[in-house]
């Protein structure tokens, strides 16, 4: 199976920001913000699924802070992909015009 670019926009909740958004940074090609709650995410990973990388990604939060919780869409080949931290919410077809339609 070959690895897809998937456009990611996400929520970031944490006991441990500063540690969290370090993270962030490394593993999102993107933006990541401060909220009043934690971050916003605004960027790409490449992997083989939308649920491979999103447990790839709260799994990699939740090493450096147990409580974390992710509220991420993936979106590629015009599909979108909802997840709240490991469970999948559902898939829908992407809006026209969004990156990694």
């Amino acid at each position: 199976m070959t690895d897809t670019d998937f456009h990611l926009v996400a929520e970031v909740s944490s006991e441990s920001p500063a540690a969290v958004g370090s993270l962030l940074e490394q593993l999102v090609e993107g933006s990541v913000t401060a909220t009043s709650d934690g971050f916003h995410v605004d960027g790409f990973m490449r992997g083989p699924d939308a649920r491979e990388l999103n447990r790839f990604l709260l799994s990699a939060l939740r090493r450096v802070e147990r409580r974390t919780r992710l509220r991420a869409e993936w979106t590629a080949n015009g599909e979108t992909h909802r997840f709240f931290d490991y469970v999948p919410k559902g898939s829908r077809p992407a809006p026209q015009g969004q990156p990694g339609v």
